[in-house]
């Protein structure tokens, strides 16, 4: 899965389209945070409005076997990123309020 996770990130960032900045920012070197962030971004443009991503898949692209640390960042990051209009967070196929009082597996899709 992490392997994947990276191609695909591998990917966007050898184009030129949406989330190509993203995606190169979350392969580099810089701080582990701006680089979840980044995944996030990347995975979310990349796929679209139609299909989303879940905070691991950022996770296990940027922290590969240690991906389980960055969790709680990575919901974090995406309800920073859903309060920005940025993405939209979904439970059930359905937006959540990112300011509100949500638990349990969430999915990260492009605003929009």
């Amino acid at each position: 899965m992490v392997e994947r996770l990276h191609t695909e990130l591998t990917t966007i960032a050898g184009g030129d389209g949406p989330g190509a900045a993203a995606a190169r920012t979350a392969l580099g070197n810089g701080p582990q945070r701006h680089r979840l962030k980044a995944a996030i971004c990347a995975l979310a443009e990349h796929r679209g409005r139609d299909s989303s991503t879940c905070p691991s898949d950022a996770a296990r692209a940027v922290g590969g076997a240690g991906w389980r640390e960055l969790m709680d960042d990575a919901r974090e990051l995406a309800r920073e990123l859903a309060a920005s209009g940025a993405v939209e967070i979904t439970q059930g196929g359905k937006a959540v309020d990112p300011e509100g009082q949500w638990r349990g597996p969430i999915r990260i899709r492009k605003h929009g």
